[in-house]
């Protein structure tokens, strides 16, 4: 994990630093790289891994909200925190699906309930899923999973680069992948709520028509509630 800060004002960044650092301390784990920029222009020159990224909307130059809209094209998956005193920002930032807008002066107790919002959505989205065919075994981030559907006999594990036939049950996947991603839609499908496109009574459209997947009837509202309370927790 690589975390970045962004901002003219250096007391700022001072601050942001030691509430991570003092979150890490708190249990018990090394904190990871925290790297530091004080312009929109080099952060954007930086070649590292951008994992979660507290950025500030006024600065010269480059403003934070076009920082973060380039960012949010190249990596869809990063976690941004928007860091100001000016409200009026707020619609701009949430066209980029900022994560979480805080305000300054920084509220500690604040900070560090958000921050740790966003560690949870971090190994989430970093969860790594061994998938077993009868050839061998396939290491695949759970985020690449877009659904495991039963086909008679067969299980197949739909992801980004192709489908992979699963030597393990549909039960076997239910057990083994994360609630708070993944739901079981019908005894023939478990969706990953990420690539989801739409859905109606019958059908989850996903991965842009790379699967259909089945929705049993009564379970439309659990998944409804469920797929919202996602999506509420990835903005």
């Amino acid at each position: 994990m690589r975390i970045l800060i962004c901002d003219d004002d250096k007391l700022i960044i001072e601050k942001i630093r030691s509430f991570i650092q003092g979150y890490f301390d708190t249990i018990h784990l090394k904190c990871p790289e925290i790297a530091e920029f004080y312009s929109g222009e080099a952060l954007l020159e930086d070649k590292g891994e951008k994992d979660i990224l507290f950025l500030d909307v006024e600065m010269p130059g480059i403003s934070g909200i076009e920082a973060g809209n380039r960012l949010k094209e190249v990596n869809k998956d990063i976690i941004i925190f928007i860091v100001t005193s000016y409200s009026e920002y707020l619609d701009e930032a949430m066209r980029f699906h900022v994560f979480r807008y805080l305000s300054k002066p920084l509220d500690e107790q604040r900070f560090i309930r958000n921050f740790s919002e966003a560690i949870e959505l971090y190994n989430k989205m970093t969860t790594i899923i061994p998938i077993e065919d009868k050839q061998g075994i396939h290491t695949i981030p759970a985020s690449q999973i877009i659904a495991v559907e039963a086909q008679g006999r067969k299980v197949i594990v739909h992801t980004l680069s192709g489908d992979i036939q699963s030597v393990h049950n549909i039960q076997y996947w239910a057990e083994k992948l994360p609630s708070n991603m993944f739901f079981q839609t019908h005894r023939s499908f478990i969706i990953n709520f990420e690539h989801v496109n739409d859905f109606d009574h019958m059908l989850i459209h996903m991965a842009g028509g790379r699967v259909d997947a089945y929705l049993t009837r009564r379970k439309y509202s659990e998944f409804k509630e469920h797929y919202l309370l996602y999506l509420e927790s990835t903005r």
